[in-house]
């Protein structure tokens, strides 16, 4: 059994899911939830808030490997300054753990899980429902997106395993 740390950065919600991963590729859902970081007073104390919560999952999860959503372009290069700041402050905390961390764009995130790399936030989340037999009830967007980004590890994990090919190379083509 391994178990997936999933993020999705942001600068005011940072979505993490944790799944297991059995030895024959079936995952169970163990947690998801969106880390609120509007409740700082200034956007470092939230880079503060993210890495604190961070400590805290990996410390309550003990997950093994850990796969984060790279930076998509925002819609002002100020958000997405500060989304790299939040992605960077993830990355940080999760390195200081020497914990495994491998990265996924949106659309190869997407296209994992819905076979479009253009596919909607809904049909996404309604994905994650059905993989993880979770109940029709609405995830939260963040946290959604985080259980996305660990299935796609999880899946890209087995594929690599089965054709012999380095997940690496596997990542950098959708980068």
């Amino acid at each position: 059994m391994i178990r997936i740390l999933g993020i999705d950065p942001g600068s005011q919600r940072t979505g993490v899911g944790v799944i297991d991963v059995a030895t024959d590729g079936r995952c169970t859902f163990v947690h998801a939830r969106a880390l609120v970081l509007l409740e700082a007073e200034d956007f470092p104390s939230r880079l503060g808030l993210l890495c604190e919560g961070l400590e805290a999952l990996l410390d309550e999860w003990q997950p093994q490997q850990v796969a984060i959503e790279t930076v998509f372009m925002a819609k002002s290069a100020t958000s997405a300054l500060k989304l790299g700041h939040a992605r960077g402050a993830a990355l940080a905390t999760v390195v200081r753990r020497r914990i495994p961390i491998s990265e996924y764009a949106p659309r190869v995130i997407k296209q994992s899980l819905v076979g479009r790399g253009a596919a909607e936030k809904d049909q996404v989340q309604h994905m994650v429902r059905l993989l993880l037999n979770l109940p029709d009830t609405r995830l939260q967007a963040d946290a959604a997106d985080a259980l996305a980004v660990a299935l796609t590890h999880a899946h890209m994990s087995a594929t690599a395993a089965r054709t012999g090919v380095a997940t690496h190379l596997l990542r950098r083509r959708g980068a």
